[in-house]
């Protein structure tokens, strides 16, 4: 949610800065903005609407080496030029951008409108721009630590002063900040993906600290009660394919991600599977069998379909290591003031790693002395570096807003830890081997899926005529309903429910008609009858039905659309019923003429409450 671009060094910073929003149009925003500080001093150049509005926009004199742009996703105030960011102190002598949320931005208003100082936006941003302004402290750096011990709330911010044209400040609490470091220029953005076609040499904020970019380098602090104290972070270089963050030939960066989850879950297996034992080998746990078996419960937290792919590893976990597993939504987590049990192991789950519900519930596990781990998918990420030890991803870059490749790897990174909690306890060689074996398989039955494209797409036409539709699934299929659900609505727009298919007699069914179809997720399993039974009565009642099951499945003279997914082990089903919803969702929004990359309303990497 919002983005962030910085640039300092010997070229124009406008054409770069512009570039960079571009790149950051994945994580959701509504309006645009920039601000060069040059000879002049600072000008700024904003607007509502998409980055490309901003750019056939821009002053033809917008001329600076040194600049700041943002990318918003509304709280504060709707969505028009005059909120937009960057804000200025109304003289134009600081410039500001922010991501994240001033909890006491009311009050900040009131103190400044007593003070005579006119606020010109609804933004909680405008406050801290007349914070640094009416700073008597000499320096830029001090001005900005002083206008955030005012600040109650999370922030990214980049600040710039005409006072101080040679450096811009920024600082994070709660909301990414990334530095990059370059040939004589620096760069700063709240997402790899602004920086690296310039630079994959970058330094990762920490909550609470601070830092000044120059031309030649930069500095990082940290904001104490008795001031600033150097925290001499240093960059490292990442091993990053920019070309990675391109859609190349493909129509949208969904159907590009989509058709890379064989060559992924290649990767997030790749030497992680120990045959000798027939165990997991995932060292970045940071656990050895003696801990590993002393867990006595799991507790998975995620949100959206992160939430989702967890409430599958937690089957999985309960099947395979006969733990006590559950999934709960991060986002709701602390609110309850969680029993955090000594025994218990955490799992936090996060493609960004910077989810901000799932961090604030790491940092509440870790202060009361819980154990956590985390499966994200960007390195050095927040949740990455706040964890106890964790599983990589390793999807590559995922920069369409609906997750595929990452959620497919989240599976897999749960099927090889229930695997290793597994075999440190009853699971059997034999059974271990069976599942080795039903891994390794999966990119290539997961091409299959995929090969089956063109009828999906026809169905899904058929599915985006209907206003409302539910998804069901019993156990194993219910979790694969529920992410079914949250694509479908999420990027066609239409109404779409998961539902237990044993459920659809407690309430559901009287909404079943002729015009609300249901996707049901019926494996072969030993739950089959009842699902099949299930849908008999969907199908009396009029409901249209498309079934995503086995090859060989009795649908019993069932009128449905059946949608057939290669055999795995039982335990890894949930993938392969997964993958033709994603298919189903994509084809659905494309027939229906909208944005799929960035869908209304929504973020890729949610970083406010």
């Amino acid at each position: 949610m919002c983005g962030i671009v910085g640039y300092l060094g010997t070229h124009q910073a406008a054409p770069l800065l512009l570039e960079g929003l571009g790149r950051l149009e994945h994580r959701g925003y509504d309006s645009a903005g920039v601000a060069v500080l040059g000879p002049s001093g600072i000008k700024v150049a904003k607007r509502a609407g998409r980055v490309r509005d901003l750019s056939e926009g821009l002053p033809k004199r917008f001329a600076g080496k040194a600049g700041i742009g943002h990318t918003r996703w509304a709280t504060h105030g709707p969505a028009n030029d005059v909120n937009a960011h960057p804000h200025t102190d109304g003289k134009d002598r600081v410039a500001v951008v922010h991501n994240g949320i001033i909890d006491n931005a009311a009050a900040l208003r009131e103190e400044l409108h007593e003070a005579g100082i006119s606020l010109v936006s609804d933004t909680d941003t405008e406050v801290l721009a007349h914070l640094v302004a009416g700073s008597d402290a000499d320096t830029l750096e001090r001005k900005v630590a002083e206008a955030l011990g005012r600040i109650e709330g999370t922030y990214g911010i980049a600040v710039m002063h005409v006072d101080f044209p040679d450096r811009i400040v920024v600082a994070r609490n709660g909301s990414p900040l990334i530095i990059g470091v370059g040939d004589k220029e620096m760069h700063v953005a709240s997402d790899l993906a602004a920086l690296v076609r310039y630079t994959t040499t970058v330094a990762h904020l920490d909550d609470g600290e601070m830092a000044t970019i120059t031309a030649s380098g930069f500095t990082t602090y940290r904001l104490e009660a008795t001031g600033l104290a150097a925290t001499n972070r240093r960059a490292k270089t990442l091993d990053v394919d920019p070309d990675a963050y391109d859609a190349g030939e493909h129509e949208s960066f969904m159907h590009k991600e989509i058709l890379e989850q064989p060559a992924a879950a290649e990767r997030v297996m790749r030497g992680r599977l120990n045959d000798r034992f027939a165990t997991g080998h995932l060292g970045g746990l940071n656990l050895d069998a003696r801990e590993l078996r002393a867990i006595r419960r799991v507790k998975v937290l995620g949100c959206g379909s992160a939430y989702y792919v967890g409430e599958m590893g937690a089957t999985l976990i309960e099947e395979l290591a006969r733990i006590p597993a559950s999934a709960e939504a991060a986002s709701e987590f602390r609110y309850r003031n969680p029993i955090i049990e000594p025994d218990t192991l955490y799992v936090a789950v996060s493609q960004s790693g910077e989810t901000i519900d799932t961090l604030l519930a790491v940092q509440e596990i870790r202060r009361k002395g819980g154990r956590v781990i985390g499966l994200v998918n960007v390195v050095g990420s927040a949740i990455a570096r706040e964890v106890d030890g964790g599983i990589y991803l390793h999807a590559g870059p995922e920069v369409a807003v609906a997750s595929t490749k990452a959620l497919t790897n989240m599976f897999l990174g749960f099927a090889m830890l229930a695997l290793q909690l597994g075999r440190v306890r009853d699971l059997s060689i034999a059974d271990g081997r069976r599942l080795i074996a039903g891994l390794n398989a999966l990119p290539g039955k997961i091409e299959q899926v995929l090969a089956t494209e063109e009828r999906l797409e026809a169905i899904a036409e058929r599915l985006a005529a209907a206003e409302s539709l539910f998804f069901v699934g019993r156990v194993r299929g219910f979790p694969v309903a529920r992410e079914g659900a949250q694509k479908f609505k999420e990027i066609s727009y239409r109404h779409a429910e998961a539902y237990q298919t044993s459920e659809l007699k407690h309430g559901p069914l009287a909404l079943i008609s002729p015009a609300v179809p249901t996707v049901a997720i019926v494996p072969d399993d030993e739950l089959v009858e009842r699902n099949v039974a299930a849908l008999h009565e969907i199908a009396a009642r009029g409901g249209p039905l498309v079934v995503v099951t086995h090859d060989d499945v009795e649908l019993q003279g069932l009128d449905a659309e059946r949608v057939v997914v290669p055999r795995t082990e039982r335990e890894l089903d949930p993938i392969l019923l997964t993958i033709p919803l994603q298919l189903l969702a994509y084809h659905a929004a494309k027939h229906l003429g909208h944005d799929i990359d960035k869908p209304r309303n929504l973020a890729k990497s949610v970083t406010v409450e």
